[in-house]
């Protein structure tokens, strides 16, 4: 089938390249004529495993291809995906600015029997919207579907092969047609494709990530009481998740989520119920805990050093929002790093994929280090900020040596207190009281 994806971000990308690699021809485009030229090489601007080697097999194979210009993406395309940014306004509202250039751009160029297909995160009553310009621009009556995606930074491509379902929203039965025949490949398990309205489709992406968000915000407001009254968040997840009704995912208290989506889509979903005369209540209090949790290791660091950190040398592991992405966006470390510069502290900062997206932001201000240990010598503290592999058991012995003091902030409560009590460290985690 031929494919044209408009936007080479995250979600662009990932999906042009495991259509291709199913046996679509898919080409995609991008204003960016510099990042456009890297992906023909096979240069992958972004961090997510195994995408760089599938660009690279299906550039040799002929199936993928990348350009500047949408009229010959578009031009001989049975399916267009909408795959750009939308990001949050200062209201929470989501800037559909990319989407409608794009629309324009592509419009002239739209064979007639082309459904143009949303993947980007919208809000409700954007196909409906999409449905109306593009009559206006090209004179006739367009198919378009909402598609969206449900994809995890760290493992996309698993996420996209292996879906749990796949959720269209149609007008019409072709449509619906074209893109289960586009999807089979990855339903041979009995998942389902599910049908429903455009409307209905853009309302499950918000909703989804909405309540996953509400999950992490709720165990970190749990861990936070949990240390006051002396359980054992652990013990208390333990407990919860073990109820089929509860389960155990995004149940893992912490130092707060970020990246592209959980933010932008629990504020896009609150505006959009406000606008629609309903206040939501239990939005905003995910979102106000979310940001009071990224810096929730602050008072602890702030009482362990009476206050002041100014001069003090403090490691910090872990920069990206989560673990297997370069994704700073939103990250809960960028948060702790601008709270600590603020307050006078010397940070020596390592990350497995970040460091440059965080140098590009920080500049001199920070001090970088590739190797995980480099950045603990002479340190007075560690935090922890992203629950790396890399960091799950490290040589703590080495780690003491290297160190002014035996102190670790754990934002990801990756260790044992006792092991790590054993070890002669005083340490410091979320839900739990504290040791040494």
């Amino acid at each position: 089938m031929q494919i044209a994806v408009v936007g080479t971000g995250y979600v662009g990308l990932v999906s042009g390249t495991c259509f291709a690699d199913s046996g679509n021809d898919v080409c995609c485009v991008d204003i960016d004529a510099v990042k456009v030229e890297r992906l023909r090489r096979g240069d992958v601007p972004i961090y997510e495993p195994g995408l760089a080697e599938m660009v690279t097999h299906n550039l040799e194979a002929g199936r993928l291809s990348f350009t500047t210009d949408p009229a010959a993406a578009v031009r001989a395309a049975r399916l267009v995906f909408l795959a750009v940014g939308t990001p949050s306004r200062d209201d929470g509202s989501a800037d559909l600015t990319a989407l409608w250039n794009v629309v324009e751009a592509i419009a002239p160029h739209l064979p007639t029997d082309a459904v143009v297909v949303t993947k980007s995160t919208v809000p409700v009553g954007t196909n409906a919207l999409l449905r109306e310009r593009l009559r206006r621009l090209t004179g006739r009556e367009c198919d378009v579907a909402s598609n969206p995606e449900f994809l995890k930074e760290g493992a996309a491509i698993d996420d996209f092969v292996k879906p749990d379902r796949v959720v269209v929203g149609v007008v019409t039965k072709r449509a619906a047609d074209l893109l289960r025949e586009l999807y089979k490949p990855y339903l041979r398990t009995e998942k389902p494709f599910l049908v429903m309205s455009p409307e209905s489709a853009e309302m499950t992406k918000y909703v989804a990530n909405a309540l996953l968000a509400t999950k992490i915000s709720f165990i970190n407001e749990t861990a936070n009481v949990c240390e006051r009254l002396g359980a054992d968040i652990n013990d208390v997840r333990r407990g919860i998740g073990s109820d089929s009704r509860i389960g155990f995912a995004f149940l893992f208290p912490g130092v707060g989520y970020g990246g592209s989506c959980f933010p932008k889509d629990v504020r896009a979903l609150e505006y959009t119920a406000r606008a629609a005369g309903y206040e939501m209540r239990i939005l905003p209090a995910v979102d106000e805990v979310n940001r009071r949790q990224k810096t929730i290791l602050l008072d602890r660091v702030l009482a362990h050093f009476s206050g002041d950190v100014r001069g003090r040398k403090l490691a910090v592991w872990g920069l990206s929002f989560k673990p297997r992405t370069d994704d700073i966006r939103e990250a809960p470390a960028l948060a702790m790093i601008d709270e600590l510069l603020g307050r006078g502290a010397e940070l020596h900062v390592h990350d497995p994929e970040a460091l440059e997206n965080v140098r590009r932001q920080y500049g001199d201000r920070l001090q970088y280090h590739d190797r995980p240990y480099d950045a603990l010598s002479a340190s007075d503290a560690l935090l922890i900020m992203t629950e790396w592999k890399e960091f799950q058991n490290p040589n703590f012995a080495l780690m003491k040596r290297l160190m002014k003091s035996a102190v670790i902030f754990d934002g990801r409560n990756l260790y044992e207190p006792a092991l790590v009590r054993e070890a002669g460290f005083a340490y410091h985690s979320i839900g739990r009281a504290p040791v040494g």
